[in-house]
């Protein structure tokens, strides 16, 4: 039985200031499609997450190309996932001298490739 790290390479990007729901929007996008044609979509789409997956897909498709020696044209986004990350406590000023909490929002985006 072969081993499920054997036949993908993938990459993770850890307490991403954006909410899950911003990447998963975009992340839907490429699901399923070739690398060339996911680099494409995050290039022109104008999403707030799209800079973060496609950072995080290159560096997939660098993992593949270094570790495995696979070929940038026969790859295929297979997994695509955005999780809750931890959040970011911050303090807002309001009247009276107060200050009211708030949390910033982080993601931990996934992003595997396999090859066709």
């Amino acid at each position: 039985m072969e081993n499920r790290e054997a036949v993908e390479a993938k990459a993770t990007a850890w307490q991403v200031r954006i909410s899950t729901d911003k990447a998963r929007r975009v992340l839907s996008l490429i699901r399923g499609k070739s690398a060339a044609d996911a680099l494409s979509i995050l290039k022109f789409t104008p999403c707030a997450g799209a800079r973060y997956v496609e950072k995080t897909l290159k560096s997939a498709l660098a993992n593949a190309e270094h570790n495995l020696g696979w070929d940038m044209d026969n790859l295929v986004v297979i997994r695509a996932t955005a999780d809750q990350g931890a959040y970011i406590k911050r303090f807002r000023p309001v009247s009276h001298g107060r200050a009211h909490a708030f949390r910033h929002h982080t993601s931990h985006i996934t992003v595997a490739v396999a090859e066709k």
